[in-house]
């Protein structure tokens, strides 16, 4: 199973709760693992699961366990698509050694996002339904970075998995509360469809 980031996702509208079924975010959000050590002093090498490497320098806090043990990083920095982490009271290789294929976590929080915005853990799960019939088209179950635009996947009940741009043209609404993102699919999107 691919991991899950914390992406941040440009959609049209702002969350907002519209009654019904509220559904429970939760607070500590998977964010890198620890993949090996580096060099001798107690750094590790972290696979980032967000935008970029380039989050990780924005974070203060990080966390174990699922959110249970707070650590405090001394240092990060950038190499190449990966992160150099030095934590404190992890002073040598031993010590980072033991930290090895640990997830790493953050704290919801801890971060803040613009409007708009949204963390792909939200997104995952939502129902997807036409913006105009109320017709359900299936779950959102992965989000994939292409470049230009990331694309949603959508399960469909008939199992099969279609995929749509995450775009202001297509993705209408997103109600992170209530778990529904309502879409107009462009002409031909879904024509394989029935």
């Amino acid at each position: 199973m691919e991991p899950v980031s914390f992406l941040f996702e440009m959609l049209p509208e702002p969350a907002r709760q519209t009654g019904g079924n509220i559904r429970v975010k939760k607070q500590f959000l998977e964010t890198g693992k620890i993949v090996t050590t580096h060099g001798v002093r107690g750094e590790v090498k972290v696979e980032p699961w967000c935008d970029s490497p380039q989050e990780f320098l924005q974070l203060r806090r990080l966390y174990l366990e699922k959110g249970a043990k707070e650590v405090t990083p001394e240092s990060i920095r950038v190499q190449k698509n990966m992160v150099l982490l030095k934590l404190k009271g992890v002073d040598d290789m031993d010590a980072a050694v033991a930290l090895r294929g640990k997830i790493l976590y953050l704290n919801r929080e801890d971060v803040s996002l613009e409007e708009g915005d949204y963390f792909v853990q939200d997104l995952l799960d939502m129902r997807v339904i036409d913006a105009d019939d109320g017709r359900e088209y299936g779950i959102l179950t992965e989000v994939s970075q292409t470049g230009a635009n990331d694309v949603y996947h959508i399960r469909f009940a008939d199992g099969k998995i279609r995929l749509i741009p995450a775009i202001r043209d297509v993705v209408i609404e997103t109600d992170i509360e209530s778990g529904v993102m309502r879409i107009r699919p462009l002409a031909g999107l879904f024509d394989d469809e029935n």
